[in-house]
This record gives structure tokens, sequence and C-alpha cells, in this order.
């Protein structure tokens, strides 16, 4: 091996926001930081590079971020340019295209006029003052015509998307993913409503090269920290390449992995990605469309509209297909599933992992649970403030 982690200060696994974050907020403090990465690239899930078509792409899925948290925004901005981009979203609702989250025009979609104006006025009645209702609210109402309609937004959406996305039935996890997203009461049709929303003018991958990019930070690609690191919780001792290592050990891959599995695995869900070229100029009008009850598929994005890029006559889409994550290389776990019984289990891990007092575990895969990107940043702000 061409390093050993005690010639550094700090080690990081895995470089997706929480662990380029914290690198470079150690880096600036004058650590030597160690980030190494499973993958073969930085950037993590938000990594992007140009297809064939000279097109954009983002491999493990369309992201764009938003937030209200000024110092995430005053922080992302310092590495490389942004652009604001709103993004816009639709949902096949039986053969009707609606605006995504759903919003007054769909109301106007799915009822006549009279019913229509009844529907709007009642919502603006019951729910004076807000802006957007979860669709749990909704269904819970005593007014008839609201609930109504609740139910066949999800009947139509919500119910066949969760069960195709997560593998369960809605009613068998948690309430906070149907909350997500929620049903406006008004014209309003942007997906979100952060105060900034905006998108890397150069890509994510620039972006987190000039992140990582530090006299202080060495990053090795192509390499399975695993491989090198063992956690025994009986000592609450971590070594590395069969060396005891007591410098801050800051962790982002998946827990129950690192903890061998001791109490099963954690289930996750992972998505297959199937691109397509098309020879238009647009394929549709929305950059990520919702097909809740296609067969396999949950939705369409189309990157020339993640941002709007210059590529006359043709255009890159790809097709999401939901699956288990089993674990075989590849097969990438990204959202875990957030029932009663699993949580329960990460539980376990957790208070493992908290007796090892130089193991510092912070993401997505290492908290199980689902993180926006200014969450994910916040999380690593909060983490790497606790790192001696």
């Amino acid at each position: 091996m061409a390093y050993r982690a005690e010639d550094f200060d700090i080690l990081v696994i895995g470089c997706g926001f929480c662990g380029s974050v914290i690198a470079r907020r150690q880096a600036e403090k004058g650590k030597k930081t160690l980030v190494l990465e499973r993958r073969s690239h930085i950037a993590g899930n938000m990594f992007d590079e140009y297809d064939g078509n000279g097109i954009l792409v983002h491999r493990y899925g369309p992201h764009t971020f938003h937030s209200d948290n000024d110092e995430v925004y005053a922080f992302i901005t310092q590495y490389d340019e942004w652009d604001d981009y709103v993004l816009k979203c639709a949902s096949d609702l039986d053969g009707v295209l609606s605006p995504s989250p759903f919003n007054f025009e769909t109301i106007d979609l799915l009822y006549e006029k009279t019913d229509s104006v009844a529907l709007k006025r009642r919502l603006r009645a019951r729910y004076s003052g807000r802006e957007t209702v979860t669709i749990v609210e909704l269904l819970e109402c005593e007014d008839c015509l609201i609930k109504e309609y609740a139910e066949r937004l999800f009947e139509s959406d919500y119910r066949p998307y969760t069960a195709k996305q997560w593998g369960v039935e809605p009613e068998d996890i948690s309430p906070e993913v149907l909350k997500r997203v929620p049903v406006r009461l008004s014209y309003t049709n942007a997906y979100f409503d952060n105060n900034y929303q905006c998108m890397p003018k150069y890509g994510y991958t620039r972006f987190f090269e000039n992140l990582l990019n530090h006299k202080n930070i060495r990053v090795e690609l192509n390499t399975d920290a695993l491989d090198f690191l063992q956690a025994d919780i009986g000592t609450g001792k971590l070594s590395f390449d069969g060396e005891r290592v007591d410098i801050p050990v800051i962790y982002t891959g998946a827990l129950d992995e690192l903890l061998e599995y001791r109490y099963g695995r954690l289930p996750y869900r992972s998505l297959r990605f199937e691109y397509q070229t098309k020879n238009v100029d647009s394929f549709q009008d929305a950059a990520v469309t919702a097909y809740p009850k296609a067969k396999g598929y949950t939705r369409i994005a189309e990157y020339k509209k993640l941002p709007p890029q210059n590529a006359a006559g043709v255009t890159t889409v790809v097709y999401e297909y939901p699956l288990m994550s089993n674990g075989e290389a590849g097969d990438e776990p990204y959202y875990p599933i957030l029932t009663e019984e699993n949580v329960s289990v990460y539980k376990k891990y957790q208070r493992d992992a908290e007796r090892i007092p130089n193991l510092f575990v912070c993401g997505r895969l290492a908290d199980y649970k689902y993180y926006n990107m200014d969450a994910a940043v916040e999380r690593a702000f909060e983490v790497e403030k606790a790192i001696p």
C-alpha cells in the first residue's frame, strides 16, 4: 500500500456530499486528510458526465439543489458557479398529465368546471393561510369532496408509485415518505418552494473536483476501505490494515456492512437506469415525468432539460426501474426502506457504532436516512464540528 492511515490526521470513507464536505473543512483546519472511495469516480451519486450525444447526464438519477439554508448555499457557491434552476415535474394520472406536486391545475384537469370551483373553494377554506397540505391530511379530512379528491390522487399516484418505488404497500412505509411530495393549494407548478434552487453551471463532478482540490486532501479511488478497516465493538477500537488506528474515521457507507451484518442486512431500494436516445428536440414537457402505473419503471428524466442544454435534433432520456439492493457489484443501495422494523434494527447498529469514540458516521447510508443534498451538507457540518 502506498500510504498508511497513521500518516494522516483524519480518514474519510466515501466522497459524496458528506465525505467531501467534511474532508474540505478538516483540510482547511490544517488536517492531513485521506479520502478513500470505492467507486472509480468522485461525487458519489451526484456524479455526472457527457454522453455520446454531448448531453450532460447524471449517472445516478436527476439531482437538483434546493435549500433555505443560507450557510449551506454560501458554502457550495464558494467552489464553482451555480445557475438558478427551477425544477418542473409532471405525473401521469391514468392518462392525464398533471403538474407534480399536484396543484389547482390538477383539479381543473380532473373535474368538470362546477366541481373544480367547489373543490378549490373548500380547500382554501379548510386550509386557510397554507400553501401546501400533505396527502395524509387530505385523506383524513372530514369533508367528503376533499377526501374523494385525496383518494383519487392516492389510488392513481401515491399508492402505485410507492408500492413500485419501495416494494411495500404505503401502509407499511414511514408516513414521512408520503409527506415528501405535498399537494399544493395554488396554481404554483414548481417542484420545490425553497429560496435557493440551482444547479452547478459546469456540472456536479467539476464542483466536487474543486471542493476536493486542497493540498491537505488525498483521494484514492477504486479503493474499498472495508478491505482494510475493521471495527471491534468489544474493545471499541478501529484497525486499518491490521494496525490500530486512533485518528478520527468518518464513515459514510452502509453501517451494517461495516459491522459485518451482525444484526442482519438492512434493506435498501436500488435503481436500474435504461438510457435512450431520441432524435427529437424535446421528448417531454417536464424535465421529470412520473408514471405511477407504468409497467416496471417509475419515471422518465430528460437530461437535456437538467439543466437546459443545446443539442439540436437529439435528446437523452432515462427510464428508472426500482429494485431491491442485494449487495451485488453494481447494485447500488440508494434508498433506506424506513419501516418500523428496519429502523429498529438500524438503531442496534447505531448503538454499537457509538461505542467506538473515533468513529463518526454520516450520510444517507451510514445514518440510514434519506437526505436531500442540502440536508446532507447540514449533516456534514454537524458531524465535522464534533471532530476533535
